[in-house]
């Protein structure tokens, strides 16, 4: 434990929560500076982050999410590829299961029994995606009991307005008027908030659906003479159905509900059906959910290849997304011929993921039974 300066009291210890971090010193500082920023769609800020590699050698990372579950390939794939890099980079990493946050937004029926076997299986999801061993898990209720944690709480709410804390509460993938009908939502975004105080951090890492948190934070860290962070978000990826005239955080795959999402064990069939039912219209990259798999997910690794008869152009091969969008939009690449392919890719990608899940299926098959009550 360690003494919580603006209140006197123990506090966690964020040692606690950090394994060591492999660190090449001797990496350019625009290499890692790259592997930071790759695949992220904002950098807040990008001076924050220059000047933070170049102070820290090993600066302090996480992400959190709600044990809420299955991972799908959204929030498993493009963060996990997100957290290898940031370790590469030589950030000493943290993976925060938020049991209390998925308690408060009534995940899994607000059950913590269940939350926390949910939270045993996302460790296993992420190892299986091949998050690396100097990753440390950790559960929210670590945090929370330091004496200190919730005299945090209460010092980010008497520093933000009641207006701005429901604006936070999209990262619940709540509306504001959600908070009238239970209070304890108005706790969770001061509760993120310190969640990244108390573990000390240099740079917190999400989606675009975590980013009114992580300027909360930013917004309220002077105020309370704590740290500043940076802040990096990686893009959404649309759910099977598109978007429509929902807004990006809206049409997000949801591992709260698999039928907008492929999980990261679905059998190879199972992708497969998903995908030739998948929202891919002819010509039209915008709101594509294929062309959004394909640019995510499977372009970042290599080409792309499409399999097709000679009459209908023969086998093809994209090196990057600006290929494959010019070949979609002008009709060359039919899209039955990029779901076939992209299926086949999601299914070659994952593939160590169920061998994992075949040798270690104790906690998904616990998780199965309580979706299944």
């Amino acid at each position: 434990m360690r003494r919580d300066e603006s209140s006197g009291r123990s506090a966690p210890d964020p040692e606690a929560f950090y394994r060591p971090t492999l660190y090449a010193a001797a990496m350019p500082p625009e290499s890692r500076l790259d592997l930071v920023r790759r695949g992220v769609q904002e950098v807040v800020t990008e001076e924050g982050l220059r000047d933070l590699l170049e102070r820290v050698p090993r600066p302090r990372a996480y992400v959190g999410y709600e044990p809420s579950g299955y991972v799908h390939i959204g929030s498993g794939v493009i963060i996990a590829e997100k957290i290898k890099d940031l370790v590469a980079a030589g950030c000493d990493f943290t993976f925060l299961l938020a049991d209390w946050h998925a308690m408060i937004n009534n995940k899994l029926g607000g059950d913590f029994d269940s939350i926390r076997a949910c939270a045993k299986y996302f460790e296993d999801a992420f190892r299986a995606l091949g998050v690396p061993d100097s990753v440390g898990f950790a559960f929210a209720d670590d945090l929370v009991s330091g004496s200190g944690y919730w005299a945090n709480v209460v010092r980010v709410s008497k520093s933000a307005s009641v207006a701005r804390i429901k604006r936070a509460l999209t990262i619940m993938g709540r509306k504001e008027e959600d908070a009238e009908i239970d209070a304890s939502m108005l706790i969770y975004p001061a509760m993120q908030v310190s969640d990244i105080h108390v573990l000390d951090l240099d740079l917190a890492l999400g989606g675009m659906d975590q980013r009114h948190a992580h300027m909360l934070y930013r917004d309220l860290a002077p105020r309370l003479g704590w740290k500043q962070v940076v802040a990096l978000h990686t893009p959404l990826l649309v759910g099977l159905k598109g978007s429509g005239r929902m807004d990006a955080i809206e049409a997000k795959m949801s591992k709260s509900k698999p039928e907008t999402a492929i999980l990261i064990h679905d059998a190879p069939e199972e992708i497969a059906r998903k995908v030739e039912k998948a929202f891919c219209p002819p010509k039209e990259t915008e709101d594509n959910f294929v062309t959004e798999v394909a640019r995510l997910i499977l372009l970042p690794k290599g080409p792309l290849r499409v399999e097709r008869p000679a009459k209908f152009g023969g086998d093809a091969m994209y090196k990057d997304f600006a290929e494959l969008s010019k070949a979609y939009g002008t009709g060359d690449l039919h899209p039955k011929d990029l779901k076939v392919a992209v299926s086949q890719g999601l299914a070659d990608l994952l593939a160590p993921v169920r061998a994992y899940f075949a040798r270690r299926s104790e906690n998904l098959e616990a998780l199965r039974k309580i979706l299944a009550a």
